[in-house]
């Protein structure tokens, strides 16, 4: 009875420790990258967030959570139409930024 006894223990022991630790810096990573992101937004039910996955790629996709209902617009080459009449022409400067320049209303209606 002495120092041994003392020593002798259950060798498992350390193991739940270590099990617990990394369940907890799992937790942590988890909240630590939502943050990051800002993905809390996507979590909560009534916010409304769009989300451009590869802008500019062929694989472009586009991401709109609108309350509860998520829906994915994918890139394709065909090109989008409709009727009315023109209100303006954008232009994108050497920069990047896109300017629109509304037309004049007496010059686009019929004289």
């Amino acid at each position: 009875m002495g120092i041994l006894d003392e020593i002798d223990g259950d060798p498992m022991e350390g193991v739940a420790n270590l099990f617990d630790i990394a369940m907890v810096f799992a937790v942590a990573l988890l909240l630590a990258l939502v943050t990051a992101y800002n993905i809390s937004e996507l979590l909560d039910p009534t916010s409304s967030v769009t989300v451009v996955k590869n802008p500019g790629d062929p694989d472009m996709q586009i991401i709109i959570k609108n309350m509860s209902s998520i829906q994915v617009l994918n890139m394709t080459e065909q090109v989008g139409g409709g009727q009315g009449t023109r209100i303006g022409t954008a232009y994108r400067l050497k920069s990047g930024q896109v300017i629109y320049v509304p037309e004049d209303e007496r010059s686009s209606s019929p004289a």
